[in-house]
């Protein structure tokens, strides 16, 4: 098994690095107080000459955005770290705040320090009860010996963070609905442009970050950028956490150099498909991402090459399915997940994902008709890039990424009424009849056209 160099799982193996002892005694916050005597200049060029990119799931160019932020608008300007993680099949920024929590503090308090943030919010995630006190205890240990608060290190800087639970929706994750719901009001995206980082947070210029992304920031900071840039790619530099889930031996949160093979996080780290089963579809970057297939186990997992196989790196959260499993059904139930999450606020991602859950638990329950195959292509089509963000784009993902590699599944289940993999046939599960095939009968309430008697 190969073992790359370690860097946001140095100390997994090391608990004493929990608290704020353990933590300084490995070297924490040294990179803040090599932060504190830079100018803010020269903090983001560094990390902007280092190429990291951000890990939450656009990919963007960290250094880039911080340098943004517009100076001198007589506004405050704003660090909120995104630690919403609700992307299905994600934990790895869990475990990386369980694991090390005052890496994530300094990260943050670097990055305040690059755009000149006083006051920096953590939006925790309303499920993570566990993760909130770890990271509560921890902000509580940096302001107690000042490494927080008023002029932090014996310096002339002010930086205090707050730790807001979220409500727990999975829209809360996207940047824009995030601001929304930390001022108060329903968790809904906003327009762009403006961009957060000219007018975020109460409208303010605003950084949001991804967890795993400000937890690089400190390691940057000590080592240099070069440093950082000798592994991964030249496009996409640095190790990345990869979450592996679903149907494989071994699954957890692996850290690995960006541009890894699959095939090696599959079979080396993950330990390989489930009871020795062939692989049939995985996610490389969570549910929101297509699906790609057993013919592209040798994708490096950068975002340039998944792009180029036709999906996205995502969060880096990879869902693996085996031979066993029912494309139409798990389509279904990802589409199911993201009709219940959706805000409301677009027409076609709150009616077009409810439809399409319709039309697919009709071909997957065994009543579908060939005209439901162009009706999911159009209903996918009619939601795509047509929403404020990118949860209805995310809904199509396993709509159309299924049809494209797996048309046969679909035509045998509407050929032959079941499905042509688990053998189940109509009524398996609670899917019902589109509403279209209700109709009333002269003599009863309702009666169900083509329903089997």
């Amino acid at each position: 098994m190969s073992e790359p160099r370690r860097v946001l799982t140095a100390h997994w193996d090391d608990p004493s690095v929990i608290p704020l002892a353990g933590y300084e005694a490995a070297g924490g916050y040294r990179a803040l107080r090599t932060a504190l005597g830079m100018s803010a200049d020269e903090l983001i060029q560094l990390v902007k000459d280092s190429g990291l990119r951000g890990r939450g799931g656009a990919g963007f160019p960290t250094g880039m955005k911080w340098s943004f932020v517009p100076r001198n608008t007589g506004k405050p300007t704003y660090v909120t770290v995104n630690f919403d993680e609700s992307e299905p099949g994600t934990c790895n920024n869990r475990e990386l705040v369980e694991r090390e929590p005052h890496a994530l503090i300094e990260g943050a308090a670097i990055a305040a320090r690059a755009i000149d943030c006083h006051l920096a919010y953590i939006y925790i995630r309303g499920e993570y009860l566990w993760q909130g006190q770890v990271l509560q205890r921890a902000l509580d240990e940096a302001y107690a010996v000042g490494y927080l608060g008023r002029d932090i290190m014996g310096g002339d800087y002010d930086l205090d963070i707050v730790l807001h639970r979220g409500a727990g929706a999975y829209i809360c994750g996207e940047e824009t609905a995030l601001l929304s719901s930390l001022e108060g009001f329903r968790g809904q995206p906003r327009l762009r442009p403006p961009f957060p980082a000219v007018e975020g947070l109460y409208e303010s210029p605003t950084v949001i970050n991804n967890v795993e992304t400000l937890m690089n920031v400190p390691h940057i900071v000590n080592n240099g950028a070069e440093w950082f840039k000798a592994v991964g790619t030249e496009k996409a530099p640095g190790t990345k956490m990869f979450t592996i889930s679903g149907k494989v031996e071994r699954p957890g949160n692996y850290e690995l150099p960006m541009g890894t093979p699959f095939r090696v996080l599959l079979e080396e780290h993950g330990g390989g498909v489930l009871g020795g089963k062939a692989i049939k579809a995985w996610t490389p970057g969570g549910s929101s991402t297509p699906f790609l297939t057993a013919d592209h186990l040798e994708v490096g997992l950068d975002f340039e090459s998944v792009m180029e196989a036709g999906s996205l790196l995502g969060t880096g959260a990879i869902m693996v399915l085996d031979e066993s499993d029912c494309m139409v059904e798990a389509a279904r139930r990802l589409v199911e997940f993201y009709a219940h999450e959706s805000c409301g606020k677009c027409t076609p991602c709150r009616e077009g994902t409810w439809w399409a859950t319709r039309v697919l638990g009709r071909i997957e329950g065994g009543y579908g008709r060939d005209e439901d195959l162009p009706l999911m292509a159009d209903v996918g089509e009619n939601i795509l890039f047509r929403a404020f963000c990118a949860l209805a784009d995310g809904a199509v993902s396993p709509i159309q990424s299924t049809l494209q590699h797996f048309m046969d599944e679909y035509e045998a289940h509407i050929r032959e009424g079941r499905c042509p993999v688990t053998g189940k046939g109509p009524g398996h599960h609670d899917a019902e009849p589109a509403p279209d095939a209700v109709t009333f009968a002269t003599t009863g309430p309702f009666e169900i056209q083509g329903a089997p008697t």
